[in-house]
């Protein structure tokens, strides 16, 4: 009889505070044992030699478009790009049609979600300025991770920004509460400049510095009147991260990793439109003030804000080109890269990506290696060298902002409750992921 399922020998494994060679045994979809030399029977072995051993991503920050809008995204190909990508869990945003501002329509896609995707998942419901109630009771669905609001219109029509609501959001509920905090009176006040626009240059123009450092100032205030910690989002600016850096009690602040590598104008002159989201791309000053918030520890995860549409809609003229930019699939090569040339640490990488999301959301067993925990795992090869290009993406959209760029740094294999489902860029299974559990403890 085999003692485990699958060993993993020889490999570095990635924790929040260290690095070390050791070996990994999982059984029955758990890490069952972690030690300098396993040498158990095992049905099957990995020989990690060279490798990095890291707990699975957890993307706290995906839009996979179902329903209603699966001819950019479905959740089998948005979960096919995630297990590409080491990704091994995801929650997914509300923004879709109908929006999921309901436990029903919360079922739903936890339903769909159990028969397509091969990652695990959960979902977020969105706040209305009438679904108090909703929200309210979302820590009792199963699957739900956590609330969503808008303060600016992005894509799609989910939206609240009136205070003594959001008040009322943030005094009444318990689950985890994450902003997109954009100002929409703001916005509203200079549409004449998006109107006016003549290309996606003048993106930053109409959401500029002040629509979000002013949303983010609002809901900071109102979380310090309610007392409630809250979740924001993709954060973009210097002033933001300037403003956060007194304010961390009320706050887990998220940056993605193109808002961390790209930077205006050149993105806007390389990429046009397929450079375009919300908030927008910002100036190289911006950037570097992330990657300060990042190294003091401000930033607290990184997400992809995965928000594919097609190629043909992301050609029309600004402004009628949609703001979304696809990532699930690139966002630990994108930053294994960034480690490769020293700016950040494997284990503040792991922390950022895994480790934290974890434990801000409340996801049982997830984001660590550690002895009881599920088996989900990236394993990945740090010195390898290769081009990144459209034709490895897995996403219906089929493109990505980083197409052409030679990367260090690749995921090898992507393991979730201890099956192998992606080796080498080949799916190896289709396993169905399950319902991620919280611990509302």
């Amino acid at each position: 009889m085999q003692e485990y399922d699958l060993i993993l020998k020889n490999g570095t494994c990635v924790f929040p505070d260290k690095t070390e060679l050791l070996d990994l045994a999982i059984k029955n979809g758990k890490i069952a044992k972690i030690n300098s030399e396993i040498n158990s029977q095992s049905k099957e072995v990995i020989d990690c030699t060279n490798l990095h051993i890291l707990p699975g991503l957890i993307d706290g920050h995906v839009h996979f478009r179902e329903p209603g809008l699966c001819h950019k995204e479905d959740l089998y190909t948005g979960s096919l790009s995630a297990v590409h990508g080491g990704v091994t869990s995801f929650l997914e945003m509300p923004n879709t049609k109908p929006l999921t501002i309901t436990k029903e329509a919360l079922q739903e896609k936890v339903f769909l979600s159990k028969q397509k995707s091969l990652s695990n998942f959960a979902f977020f419901i969105g706040a209305t300025d009438n679904n108090l109630q909703e929200l309210i009771n979302a820590h009792l669905i199963p699957g739900c991770c956590g609330i969503k609001v808008f303060l600016g219109s992005s894509t799609g029509k989910l939206l609240l920004y009136n205070d003594q609501k959001l008040l009322e959001i943030l005094e009444n509920t318990s689950m985890p509460i994450s902003f997109h905090a954009e100002d929409e009176m703001l916005l509203n006040q200079r549409l004449p400049i998006q109107q006016a626009a003549t290309s996606v240059h003048d993106h930053i123009k109409w959401r500029n510095i002040d629509t979000a450092i002013q949303a983010t100032k609002k809901i900071i205030n109102l979380a310090k009147q309610a007392k409630r910690k809250i979740n924001l989002l993709h954060i973009s600016t210097k002033e933001e991260i300037d403003f956060l850096r007194e304010n961390k009690q009320y706050c887990n602040v998220e940056v993605t990793p193109q808002h961390l590598s790209l930077s205006s104008p050149n993105c806007y002159n390389d990429l046009k439109n397929l450079a375009q989201m919300n908030p927008p791309i910002r100036e190289q000053v911006h950037q570097d003030a992330l990657w300060d918030g990042i190294e003091d520890g401000v930033v607290d995860f990184i997400a992809s804000d995965h928000a594919p549409h097609t190629i043909s809609e992301k050609a029309n003229n600004y402004p009628d080109s949609p703001s979304g930019i696809p990532g699930v699939q690139t966002t630990l090569s994108i930053m294994l890269d960034h480690a490769a040339r020293e700016r950040i640490s494997l284990p503040n990488l792991t922390s950022l990506l895994s480790f934290n999301p974890a434990k801000i959301y409340q996801l049982k067993n997830k984001g660590l290696l550690n002895v009881g925990f599920d088996a989900d795992i990236a394993i990945v090869d740090t010195k390898k060298k290769y081009i990144i290009s459209n034709d490895q993406i897995q996403s219906k959209c089929s493109y990505t902002p980083f197409n052409g760029q030679e990367l260090t740094g690749k995921n090898i294999f992507t393991i979730i409750a201890g099956n192998i489902i992606v080796k080498n860029d080949q799916l190896m299974n289709n396993i169905p992921g399950t319902t991620l559990e919280m611990d509302r403890s």
